[in-house]
C-alpha cells in the first residue's frame, strides 16, 4: 500500500484496466474504442493514462486542444489522436504532430485546407450537429460541405449525444435519427460509405445498437456511468488523499479559518490539512458540507476552505500528525459521492483537481 505523506492523487491502472474491460464486453468484436484524456485525463496525467491505453490496444485517444495532443506526441503517444475543439490558429502544428482534427465550421475546414495546401490523404473528420448546438455543421449544409470539400474524404464524421444518461430517451431516440438522416446524405453525395461515431459513455451502456464503427467513452474509463446499476461493474480510477499536517486544541468560543468561520462550542481537537480551494477543493465543502475519512472515521470540515488548506474536527476520534486523509476514493466517498454533496457532477470534481498536486501510479 502507498504511503502517503503529503496531497496525492492515486491512480489506479487495475481499475482503468477493468473498466475498459467492462465497456468492451459491450460492444462488437470489431467496434473501435476512442478513449477521450483531455483535461489531464479527467484529472488524472493524460502521459500515465494514454500510456496504459496504448498497451491495452485502444484505437483512439481524443483531446479537447491541440495543445494536449502535441503534448501527447512530445510523450511518446504514437496512436491517432483527435483534436476535437481545434483553433484557426492550430493546423500547422496539428499537421506536425500528425493529429486529426475535428472539422466543425466552414471557417475552420477553409483554415485546415489553407494549411494542409496540397496533402490530400490527411486524416480529419468531420463533426456533424444533430441537436447539442455545441458545434457542427447542421444537416442543411451537407451539400455546401461536400461541393467544399473538393473530393476530399474525411475518415470519419461523428456527432454528440446530449442527454444520453436520461431516463427519458426521447431526446437521444431524435438525435440519433438525425445521425441517421445525415449519414445518408452525406454518403450519397460524397458516393462513398463513410466510417461514423456517435455514442459516448452512456450511449454505449444505453444505445448499444448505435455503436457504427467506433465509441468514444471518457467518464466511463474512469469509473463513472452516471447511472447506478453500474456502480458495481465501473470502479473509479483516481483517489485524492492527503495528511494531517497539524492539529491544535481549541478551547469553547475560539475561531477557526478566515472570517471567523467556526466557533467552537466546547474544547475540541481539529487538524489542518494541506489541500484547498487551489487544489480543487471548493469552497461549498466547507462548514460540514462534506466530511474526509481518518483511521477509517469520517470527520466534517468546519469553517471556510482556504486557498491551500482546510480544517476537519478530530475530537472524537484518535490521529496524529502524518496521518493519511482520504477525501475521496473508489469504495468510501467516490467523486461521484463528493459531487451530490455539492450540487455538481463528478466531471467537475474530477477536472477541479490542480496540476500541482502530486501523481502517482497505484
Amino acid at each position: 500500500m502507498l504511503e502517503t505523506q503529503e496531497s496525492t492523487v492515486e491512480i489506479n491502472l487495475s481499475n482503468l484496466k477493468n473498466n475498459l474491460s467492462f465497456l468492451r464486453s459491450k460492444l462488437n468484436s470489431d467496434t473501435k474504442v476512442m478513449a477521450v484524456v483531455k483535461a489531464s485525463a479527467y484529472g488524472s496525467d493524460s502521459v500515465i493514462i494514454s500510456n496504459f491505453l496504448e498497451q491495452e490496444k485502444i484505437d483512439y485517444l481524443a483531446v479537447a486542444y491541440c495543445s494536449e495532443g502535441v503534448f501527447l506526441r512530445k510523450s511518446g503517444i504514437k496512436i491517432p489522436i483527435l483534436v476535437m475543439h481545434p483553433q484557426i490558429g492550430d493546423f500547422k502544428e496539428i499537421i506536425d504532430f500528425n493529429l486529426e482534427p475535428s472539422i466543425y465550421s466552414f471557417r475552420i475546414l477553409n483554415s485546415f485546407f489553407e494549411a494542409l495546401k496540397t496533402d490530400s490523404e490527411y486524416p480529419f473528420q468531420i463533426k456533424f450537429n444533430t441537436g447539442l448546438n455545441r458545434l457542427g455543421f447542421s444537416e442543411d449544409e451537407i451539400t455546401k460541405l461536400v461541393k467544399s470539400l473538393n473530393g476530399k474524404h474525411p475518415k470519419f464524421i461523428f456527432s454528440h449525444l446530449g442527454a444520453s444518461d436520461e431516463k427519458d430517451k426521447g431526446f437521444t431516440n431524435s438525435q440519433i435519427k438525425k445521425f441517421l438522416s445525415i449519414s445518408d446524405k452525406f454518403d450519397l453525395l460524397i458516393k462513398k460509405v463513410t466510417k461514423k461515431h456517435l455514442l459516448n459513455t452512456s450511449g454505449i451502456l444505453n444505445f448499444p445498437d448505435y455503436q457504427f464503427d467506433m465509441v468514444r467513452s471518457g467518464i466511463g474509463l474512469y469509473g463513472f456511468g452516471n447511472d447506478e446499476r453500474f456502480r458495481n461493474s465501473l470502479k473509479p480510477t483516481i483517489s485524492l488523499k492527503t495528511v494531517v499536517s497539524q492539529i491544535h486544541e481549541i478551547n469553547k468560543g475560539e475561531y477557526v479559518g478566515y472570517n471567523k468561520g467556526y466557533k467552537a462550542v466546547e474544547k475540541s481537537k481539529i487538524a489542518t490539512l494541506p489541500i484547498g480551494h487551489a487544489d480543487g477543493i471548493n469552497r461549498s465543502c466547507g462548514h460540514g458540507k462534506v466530511k474526509v475519512l481518518i483511521n477509517d472515521t469520517s470527520v466534517p470540515t468546519i469553517g471556510n476552505i482556504c486557498m491551500d488548506m482546510l480544517m476537519v474536527d478530530i475530537s472524537n476520534i484518535n490521529c496524529k500528525e502524518g496521518d493519511e486523509v482520504i477525501i475521496f476514493d473508489d469504495k468510501n466517498l467516490t467523486a461521484e459521492d463528493l459531487g451530490d454533496l455539492t450540487n455538481t457532477i463528478s466531471y467537475e470534481v474530477l477536472t477541479s483537481i490542480s496540476n500541482r498536486i502530486k501523481r502517482v501510479i497505484k
